[in-house]
């Protein structure tokens, strides 16, 4: 019987001959055999015909056991098989399938970039603190939970679950981004790299092949969030005053109020919550109680914002501030799971609640008593908020200073 031959596996991560190492071309001229998807294989076949082999070849696209098996059979009668693969053959890739046919000592890896590496760096972002996730194979429905819990992601898309179907899955779950990046046919001449909305990744056609690439919320060095490809908004101001929690201008602010609206919006694992004029405070503290939330923090007054920016920045928060003035700055965000509303304002109230998903709730804080009555009306319940904050008196002890009520209201439920 002839000694067992090597399987020697090749990444590929451009489509120039050249750019492969000395020790990869050695090894597929002297391929007997070369495996690789089809794509692969016409690359192969693209390259001049000194700087390959005659072998015989097998597609991929199919079966990998029997791919597997078949490679571990040219492999005992003496045949040199070289497998082609895409990027980094150990990173979701091809290595995975052989083990179970080959045994790994007599597997030789050549690796080149993986194509997750790739689309990073097409994009200019680190990647060290990415999640990576692989739709072939395994539910998308996985795929959308671990991109919404993740600040950075990257999604290697298949036949049964391409880009738009990844897209179509996110927004029907309320997720916002800092970036979206969809990421076709690395390496090649026709390779594209696209940065868009969820919305229209959700809408698009894409080769189901591809890298998709999100960043957010908060995952990007920016904390603020606009509508349009890239979502992507800088404020300027982040000055050397410090954190701030700016409150309810005029009333009982930051702390009690927090606790209250706080407990009131029973703030979910994930999903989408707005903090609607209400100074940010709410926005930052849920951030932080809740990091799988997409928070967004729609500010129609800019010394405001950019305090709201400080202070998730600071504090490490993942606030998006959406510059503008409620209802209109609302139309472009996602719909809202949760929602807090400040400034008195009803009709803002009226419009959160018609853009609320099912089975959410919105809590309002107001400091009219006739406002505040008028919103218990719509959302079934009311509550006043009365404080008297210590204060140590010059011969000592404390008396209380009785602080400007503030009344909120919650509901649905």
């Amino acid at each position: 019987m002839a000694e067992a031959a090597p399987v020697t596996v090749v990444g590929v991560a451009d489509d120039r001959f050249e750019l492969l190492s000395p020790e990869a071309r050695r090894a597929l001229v002297g391929a007997a055999v070369v495996v690789g998807a089809r794509r692969d294989l016409a690359l192969w076949r693209s390259w001049p015909s000194t700087a390959r082999s005659t072998a015989e070849t097998l597609e991929t696209d199919g079966d990998a056991g029997a791919m597997a098996a078949a490679v571990r059979r040219w492999a005992d009668q003496g045949r040199a098989v070289c497998v082609l693969s895409s990027g980094d053959p150990g990173f979701f890739g091809l290595v995975r399938g052989l083990l179970g046919a080959v045994d790994r000592r007599a597997l030789r890896v050549l690796p080149a970039p993986s194509m997750v590496s790739v689309a990073f760096a097409r994009l200019g972002l680190p990647w060290d603190d990415a999640v990576v996730v692989s739709a072939h194979g395994h539910p998308l429905a996985d795929a959308v939970t671990a991109v919404r819990t993740a600040r950075k992601a990257a999604v290697l898309t298949a036949p049964g679950a391409p880009p738009e179907a990844l897209g179509a899955a996110l927004v029907e779950a309320g997720t916002s981004m800092d970036l979206v990046a969809v990421c076709e046919r690395l390496g090649s001449a026709d390779e594209s790299v696209r940065e868009l909305s969820l919305a229209q990744l959700a809408a698009g056609r894409f080769d189901p092949l591809a890298v998709v690439v999100l960043v957010g919320p908060g995952g990007l060095p920016l904390v603020g969030w606009a509508p349009g490809p890239g979502n992507l908004l800088a404020w300027g101001g982040h000055g050397s005053e410090g954190p701030q929690r700016p409150g309810v201008p005029g009333v009982l602010t930051t702390a009690e109020v927090h606790a209250v609206v706080l407990g009131r919006l029973a703030l979910p694992a994930s999903g989408v919550l707005w903090d609607v004029g209400g100074g940010g405070g709410v926005a930052v503290e849920s951030a932080l109680v809740r990091p799988g939330l997409t928070v967004l923090a729609v500010e129609a007054r800019p010394e405001v914002a950019a305090r709201i920016s400080t202070d998730a920045v600071t504090r490490g928060a993942a606030v998006h501030v959406v510059p503008g003035l409620a209802p209109e700055a609302l139309a472009p965000l996602p719909a809202p799971d949760r929602a807090f509303v400040g400034g008195d304002r009803l009709d803002v109230l009226e419009a959160v609640l018609d853009r609320l998903r099912p089975g959410g709730r919105v809590v309002a804080a107001f400091a009219a008593l006739d406002r505040a009555a008028g919103a218990a009306e719509r959302l079934g319940h009311l509550v006043e908020l009365s404080v008297g904050r210590g204060e140590r008196l010059p011969e000592g002890g404390w008396s209380l200073s009785a602080q400007n009520p503030v009344f909120v209201a919650w509901g649905p439920g």
